[in-house]
């Protein structure tokens, strides 16, 4: 078991305030000022028209969602979102990309000292685990 991994930890009355306080922070930092700059934004434009009526805080925030969501749907940058899972591939589809990756793996020289590394690693781990268990017998 790995012992240097990084865990927040929250203890106590005092650990859960901080905890809400930094998640009540990050909500308005991201949701609430931008919706309230938008509110006023409109309401400002809402000023110059006859026929355009004003928003309040909630509208705001949800004309920012409409901005952020438009901005995603048409960035240049498409990301997929799959909502059923795809069908398998066929074992010949499988070794054809299996072997693309070895081909790209063999090129890639960080990659190649970073799979020697870890093999070192893992010869190495059963090593120390093959002494340890020559020493429990002997001392049996």
């Amino acid at each position: 078991m790995k012992h240097n991994m990084n865990v927040i930890e929250i203890r106590g009355i005092r650990g859960l305030i901080i905890t809400g306080c930094a998640v009540c922070c990050l909500a308005v930092g991201f949701i609430g000022f931008p919706g309230w700059i938008f509110m006023h934004l409109w309401n400002y434009l809402a000023s110059f028209a006859i026929d355009i009526p004003s928003i309040g805080i909630v509208q705001g925030i949800l004309l920012w969602g409409i901005v952020i969501a438009s901005y995603f749907a048409f960035k240049k940058d498409k990301f997929i979102v799959c909502v059923k899972s795809p069908k398998g591939l066929s074992e010949d589809e499988l070794k054809s990309v299996f072997a693309n990756l070895k081909e790209s793996t063999k090129q890639d020289i960080v990659l190649q000292s970073m799979l020697k590394a870890r093999e070192a690693e893992l010869k190495l781990e059963s090593e120390n685990k093959n002494t340890e268990s020559k020493t429990e017998e002997e001392k049996l």
